[in-house]
């Protein structure tokens, strides 16, 4: 197969998104893993996702060789990004074939492709998704006319946010920020410094920046999992580009079984997955996170094969309100049937995509 590299698309990817109202960042190649065994119908599988413990399987999966396992002699390519956008980017350019993202990016990446760029084809993780802030802001209503950080326009907790203030009776422009709380888009890793310096009064973040947030002195105002019935919510799905899906239907099945696993291993070995996810992003950012960071990070998240489909749909929706998609058709954006085939061949059963799968 024929792939750009990530270097190559750069220039274009910046003038794209400038166009769409988007900052974009290229991914980041993280260590190579070896093959061994059997190769499947492709050399390669380009997998990307981003270093937050919301992206634990991924982070948990490569880093114990749980994916190298089941691709055999097919070698495995991670990238890494700093929010979803970049991720959908690169999926469309053919530099990703898999990722792990957030809802939102996946449904306006869909919608902006007229259903024809990817498919959602499991589950991957539900809450770990803050509104950290200055302690001085004492309740909801003292947001308003703040500052307050999201990773990127259009991922997954800059929509939540806008959604939250739109549900306060406040206005804010979607593309600017601008209104009666200044949205801040700024990349995870740089938000406790925002903070830090005085840049921003808050963020809505995933972990591990939100516990990062309030190790510099911040306070968790809200933990978005109160706002859904139950307390579960998507965060972070697989997707996987159509064309890879049609051309390799056992990679992208070697991939769900390494994620099933791996998601398995992480319920089963809590303390043991927290060590090697943090080890994980150490070998990615250089550090890892301290112990009291991580231990109040890893709390709030729960790993799941289950995509949560109807929490997508209400996403969806709430980005439509927001003023950044129009409405979309989500028909056909899961295609859920190679995660049930792994699933019921365990003896589990099947998971649900809302009447929004293809075919």
């Amino acid at each position: 197969m024929v792939r750009k590299t990530l270097a190559a698309l750069g220039l274009p990817l910046l003038l794209v998104l400038a166009a769409c109202g988007y900052g974009s960042q290229a991914g980041n190649t993280a260590a190579p893993v070896a093959a061994t065994g059997a190769k499947l119908s492709v050399d390669e599988v380009a997998i990307g996702y981003l270093p937050n413990l919301t992206h634990a399987t991924a982070l948990v999966g490569i880093q114990k060789g749980i994916f190298a396992k089941e691709l055999g002699g097919t070698a495995l390519k991670p990238f890494t990004f700093n929010a979803g956008p970049s991720l959908i980017e690169a999926l469309n350019a053919g530099s990703v074939d898999i990722g792990w993202i957030g809802p939102s990016p996946a449904v306006n990446g869909y919608a902006r492709s007229g259903g024809k760029n990817l498919r959602i084809i499991s589950g991957s993780a539900s809450g770990g998704v803050k509104l950290v802030v200055d302690p001085r802001i004492t309740s909801p209503d003292d947001v308003k006319g703040h500052r307050i950080a999201t990773p990127q326009l259009g991922n997954t907790q800059d929509v939540a946010l806008l959604n939250w203030i739109s549900g306060r009776g406040w206005h804010v422009d979607p593309r600017t920020g601008k209104g009666d709380v200044s949205v801040v888009r700024a990349a995870n890793a740089e938000i406790p410094h925002a903070y830090r310096s005085g840049a921003v009064d808050g963020a809505w973040v995933p972990e591990p920046t939100a516990a990062k947030l309030v190790a510099e002195g911040a306070k968790v105002l809200l933990d978005e999992s109160t706002l859904w019935p139950g307390g579960k919510f998507v965060t972070t799905n697989v997707i996987v580009s159509q064309r890879f899906l049609a051309e390799h239907p056992d990679v992208v099945e070697a991939v769900l079984r390494g994620s099933v696993a791996s998601n398995a291993w992480i319920n089963a070995n809590p303390a043991a997955a927290r060590e090697t996810a943090n080890a994980a992003l150490e070998a990615l950012t250089g550090k890892p996170l301290p112990a009291a960071v991580l231990d109040q990070a890893w709390r709030s998240i729960e790993v799941t094969d289950d995509p949560l489909a109807t929490t997508l749909d209400a996403q969806a929706r709430h980005a439509v309100a927001a003023g950044l998609i129009e409405q979309p058709d989500l028909t056909g954006i899961y295609d859920l049937t190679p995660l049930n085939n792994v699933l019921r061949s365990s003896g589990r059963a099947g998971v649900d995509d809302a009447h929004l799968g293809a075919g």
